[in-house]
């Protein structure tokens, strides 16, 4: 089977969970041929891979959606929009339909219908000849101007057309792409890969899978929500948009998968029909976390963290809840595992903080073999404002190591458990509550014995229900279910 990945803003760029994910997902299947899209944000990351691609994974389509420039285009030149794109156009926008401020209070209010194939049809258009040549159109500005004066008539047309024009530009070159040919489509997130998979899918009629992790349109609320460079009347404006997104992924996948039952929950309230939605849980293979080399017994106690130095992790509140450990136990080191090149003025900021604060023995070791160094350490540590099920905390657990987690995601599901009675594997604090994180740590730190029944626990969790053969063997029932369904089509239409 021929099968199309179609990734965002992670693998083969990016090292990490979703990123590991993949490229085990990949390498575990010989017995397919994949083939790659995948949708960075800058043209500086064309071929600049982080990992070695699988012998199977036959091809590698790029898109970067940075800004284009408008410079060349001739301004106000007519596409001619039929009725149907027009309405479809107002839909996106959410133009018509269902208005936040008119939903029942505390009830999920439903994104706005979009007519996705008129959609399709008008940005892959031949009357576009370049992506950016309906947002310099005419047509665009009569929609602002009429479909969007009722609901955005407090804002500026200048301001509205520059904010609109930076929202729809990364779609329309999405749409725009080339979509290979397979057998199948599976798509590693929403947003504009689970768009460009409904696009795919539409095209071949062939079956779409759609894996969360974490769930793209409430991740890219609360990005905005915090976000500078949306000013705070635009904001609604950006947040429906990823929901829209995100509504298109759900209607055109077949199956939806996610890794535990509170994502299932929150993507059924968002509009995926139920009975789509299944679970399929991470896993790692257990037994590479034996034996692991271990530090000298030196009197020092190693904190570590399997961790992009990125916002979403909160590196700061975990320096500053350092900052707290480090007056309890002078001997404790504190070790950040992970690559620091995507973190650029963060990273820098983080390191600026750890110097304002005087501290000793913080380590940012860049990317690393994480097995050479977790048995190394005493403790891990995981300060995140938002998680999916992290596979750092698999691998943490698996090493047999306590852990001191945010309550984020499924890091309450993995230490704790949910009913298997092998008692919690760690402590679980409030997000950025450098108190409470420090607290724990000392907790642990001074009681030896709790510790080795946390990190026998969690090991034991990870092979009773985390297994890389489960994950893999329900990714592999999926793929011929939904292979042999879409043969038997074809062969009954025929």
């Amino acid at each position: 089977m021929r099968i199309c990945l179609i990734a965002e803003g992670s693998y083969p760029y990016v090292t990490g969970g979703v990123s590991n994910w993949i490229q085990t997902l990949v390498t575990s299947m010989p017995e397919h041929e994949f083939v790659l899209h995948t949708i960075g944000a800058h043209e500086s990351q064309r071929g600049q891979f982080r990992y070695e691609l699988p012998a199977n994974l036959a091809a590698v389509h790029e898109t970067f959606l940075a800004p284009h420039s408008f410079s060349r285009k001739r301004w106000g030149r007519l596409i001619r929009l039929t009725e149907r794109e027009k309405a479809a156009l107002a839909g996106l926008l959410g133009c018509g339909g269902t208005r936040p401020e008119q939903a029942e209070e505390g009830v999920p209010t439903p994104v706005d219908e979009v007519d996705w194939e008129a959609l399709f049809g008008l940005f892959r258009s031949r009357r576009l000849r370049h992506p950016a040549d309906f947002l310099a159109s005419r047509d665009f500005l009569d929609l602002l101007v009429v479909s969007g004066a009722e609901r955005y008539g407090h804002i500026p047309l200048t301001e509205l057309f520059w904010s609109v024009r930076s929202m729809l530009l990364p779609l329309i070159l999405t749409l725009r792409q080339h979509v290979p040919k397979a057998d199948l489509y599976h798509a590693v997130t929403t947003g504009y890969a689970g768009v460009f998979g409904g696009l795919a899918s539409h095209m071949y009629g062939r079956p779409l899978v759609v894996t969360e992790h974490g769930i793209y349109s409430r991740e890219r609320e609360e990005e905005i929500l915090k976000a500078d460079w949306v000013r705070e009347h635009l904001k609604e404006l950006w947040i429906e948009h990823f929901y829209r997104l995100s509504a298109c992924a759900y209607r055109y996948a077949d199956r939806v998968l996610t890794l535990f039952e509170r994502n299932r929950e929150i993507e059924i309230e968002l509009g995926c029909p139920p009975e789509k939605t299944a679970i399929v849980p991470n896993g790692i293979d257990v037994d590479a976390y034996d034996n692991l080399p271990s530090a000298p017994p030196d009197g020092r106690f190693r904190i570590g963290a399997i961790v992009r130095v990125v916002p979403i992790k909160d590196i700061k509140t975990m320096i500053l809840s350092f900052a707290l450990i480090k007056r309890e136990l002078p001997e404790a080191e504190l070790y950040i595992m992970g690559p620091v090149d995507e973190g650029g003025e963060y990273e820098a900021e983080c390191r600026r903080l750890v110097e304002s604060l005087g501290l000793a023995d913080v380590y940012f070791t860049g990317h690393v073999n994480v097995r050479e160094w977790l048995g190394r350490m005493d403790l891990m540590l995981l300060t995140s404002v938002s998680e999916g099920q992290p596979l750092a905390v698999l691998e943490g657990m698996a090493a047999g190591l306590p852990w001191v987690v945010t309550d984020v995601g499924d890091c309450r599901g993995l230490v704790e458990g949910s009913g298997d009675g092998l008692g919690p594997a760690g402590i679980v604090v409030p997000v950025m509550h450098v108190e409470r994180i420090a607290a724990a740590a000392v907790r642990l730190a001074r009681d030896p014995r709790l510790r080795a029944e946390m990190g026998r626990s969690g090991r034991e969790r990870v092979r009773r229900l985390y297994t890389r053969e489960r994950f893999i063997d329900e990714y592999r029932r999926l793929y011929a279910e939904l292979g042999e369904a879409e043969a038997w089509r074809a062969s009954a239409s025929n």
